[in-house]
């Protein structure tokens, strides 16, 4: 019953997606568009879409499954019109508002993981919100990080895209996750990077991290949100030219996901669960992904269901490179969602932090 119910949802999609396509390009003065079709299935339950989504390439891969070679047909069909007739993602990933997330890869799914729980971007700050309360800072709420004593080099360079994204606990009269922006260092994602900075330091592990203000420098140069990746670049490079032993590179950002996705109790205990993100479209892709594995690995052998996973995102999906061809060991995090509370936060922080310090020391000693 429930797979005839699927079948029906997903043929009215298909219908919707269609009679778009016809009224818009039959020169009619009636002119529809993606939002139609995204409202409609807005309210869609995730299982319920989810479900649908186990069809051709939507249904995760059985990594014992025989790898089948794709027909020529198929090829043809692709290099022409860019469908693949086999997924069906390619026929509605144009029309329908915030499709083209599913061409996102999991290299590596998490507790929970699957189409309907995939990471959501956040969108870029209302400039109304980055003026209100929010955004008012002063020295009392920078927090503090302790000097480094315990190395005699940095080797850890921490920074913040979208320094911007911010979390709702620590936001006053904000309850809209797409306004959940701050300039506030102790209420948006700088509060989580210098946190880490500080565990990093107390575990003997040189570590330097900008708190540079995105948003402001963004407008220094007239420049838009899009280019973000860009100016930290700019900043990233500018670091490790002055101090060639930063060699780990750590993009910390936060997901817009609801807290039922993001938040995980382990032995009473509150976490905000993190993934990686690797950019596919660089020479260091490799080595990247292989570092993010091992990481998210040792994360799960210590707490179960911390971590939702590794993501591999080309230019289909998103900027595709991320700044990761600076470095072999560049690793973009998402710790927790839009919902999850600085206490959450700061106990996964420990988490990596200890993980990450385990792996650098083995590092270490067989580079030594």
């Amino acid at each position: 019953m429930i797979r005839i119910l699927n079948g029906y949802l997903l043929a009215i999609i298909i219908v919707m997606y269609f009679s778009i396509f016809l009224i818009n390009y039959l020169k009619s003065d009636i002119k529809l568009s993606s939002d139609i079709v995204s409202v409609s299935t807005k309210q869609l339950d995730a299982d319920i879409l989810s479900s649908l989504f186990e069809i051709g390439q939507f249904q995760l891969s059985d990594v014992n499954e025989e790898i089948k070679k794709p027909s020529i047909l198929n090829g043809v069909v692709w290099l022409t019109s860019n469908i693949w007739p086999e997924d069906i993602r390619t026929f509605l990933g144009r029309e329908l508002v915030g499709f083209s997330q599913f061409n996102t890869e999991i290299a590596i799914a998490g507790k929970g993981t699957n189409l309907a729980t995939l990471p959501i971007e956040s969108p870029p700050p209302n400039e109304d919100i980055l003026t209100n309360e929010n955004n008012s800072s002063s020295n009392e709420d920078k927090i503090e990080s302790p000097k480094n004593e315990a190395s005699n080099k940095n080797v850890v360079y921490i920074y913040h895209t979208h320094s911007w994204e911010a979390f709702l606990p620590q936001l006053s009269g904000i309850t809209d996750p797409n306004q959940a922006s701050s300039l506030n260092e102790k209420k948006n994602v700088i509060q989580v990077g210098t946190q880490l900075q500080n565990e990093l330091l107390e575990r003997g592990i040189g570590t330097e991290h900008s708190t540079t203000n995105v948003t402001a420098e963004l407008k220094k140069k007239g420049w838009s949100y899009a280019q973000s990746y860009s100016l930290t670049r700019e900043i990233v490079q500018e670091a490790t030219t002055k101090e060639k032993s930063l060699v780990y590179l750590i993009d910390i950002h936060r997901d817009s996901q609801a807290r039922k996705i993001t938040t995980l109790e382990f032995n009473g205990i509150e976490y905000a669960r993190l993934f990686f993100v690797v950019g596919k479209e660089n020479k260091n892709y490799e080595r990247n992904l292989k570092l993010a594995k091992e990481l998210n690995e040792r994360l799960e052998n210590e707490i179960p269901g911390i971590s939702r996973g590794v993501f591999v995102k080309s230019k289909d999906e998103g900027n595709g490179v991320y700044n990761q061809d600076l470095s072999s060991n560049s690793i973009l995090l998402e710790f927790g969602g839009v919902d999850n509370k600085q206490q959450e936060l700061f106990n996964t922080v420990d988490e990596f932090a200890e993980v990450f310090s385990e792996y650098y020391r083995e590092v270490e000693e067989v580079n030594n």
